[in-house]
């Protein structure tokens, strides 16, 4: 059975044009909807038609954009459709047509430069990374202590103070007392251990 699927950005759009091309297809049920395409979230009826499937069922689209608004996503989609066993059919590139083993084969070929581009982003990524710790650019949230809080604070808490205290008194919160009696700022040979009471430090 084909199913189509037509999509429209916003309400002041009309998909009847679509709807019409999907008929003349020989689409027997159309789900329409007029919602952002950016991704599956949001999309009520795309999910309808995606449990409407069965196997061996065709999802037929006027043109990618109104399935999809990324190769990411197009691929991730086209991946689902083929875990139910179903076919997909874009009138406006016909080229993309699992239902043909020239139309699996450019999308798979498409799959694998999508593919190819992530891994150019991530690796530009982590080399732009490393260059700036190379230069001592230092990554995350700034600290709300310095050094020489943070040893104070331990040597606080060692002689009895609480957490609570301690964030009181330094006007942070109880995680920033906690990471900072962590970390290695503070007093060399102690190590804090929930286990043990407020003020009793594991040495």
């Amino acid at each position: 059975m084909k199913y189509g699927y037509a999509r429209v950005s916003s309400k002041a759009q009309d998909h009847a044009a679509q709807v019409e091309a999907l008929k003349a297809a020989g689409c027997e049920r159309i789900y329409s909807e007029k919602a952002s395409g950016k991704s599956t979230d949001g999309r009520p009826e795309f999910k309808k038609l995606l449990k409407a499937l069965l196997p061996g069922d065709v999802v037929v689209v006027t043109k990618l954009d109104r399935l999809a608004r990324s190769s990411r996503d197009l691929h991730n989609i086209l991946h689902e459709l083929e875990g139910l066993s179903c076919g997909f059919v874009s009138l406006g590139e016909t080229w993309c047509d699992t239902t043909t083993d020239v139309g699996r084969l450019m999308l798979t070929i498409m799959g694998g430069i999508a593919e190819f581009e992530r891994g150019l982003i991530r690796r530009r990524c982590e080399e732009g990374i490393e260059r700036a710790k190379r230069k001592g650019t230092k990554f995350g949230r700034p600290s709300a202590l310095d050094d020489g809080e943070k040893r104070m604070m331990a040597e606080r808490y060692a002689k009895g103070e609480t957490m609570e205290q301690l964030a009181k008194d330094y006007g942070v919160g109880i995680g920033s007392i906690w990471r900072s009696l962590q970390s290695g700022t503070k007093a060399p040979t102690w190590s804090v251990r929930p286990d043990l009471p407020p003020g009793e430090l594991a040495r």
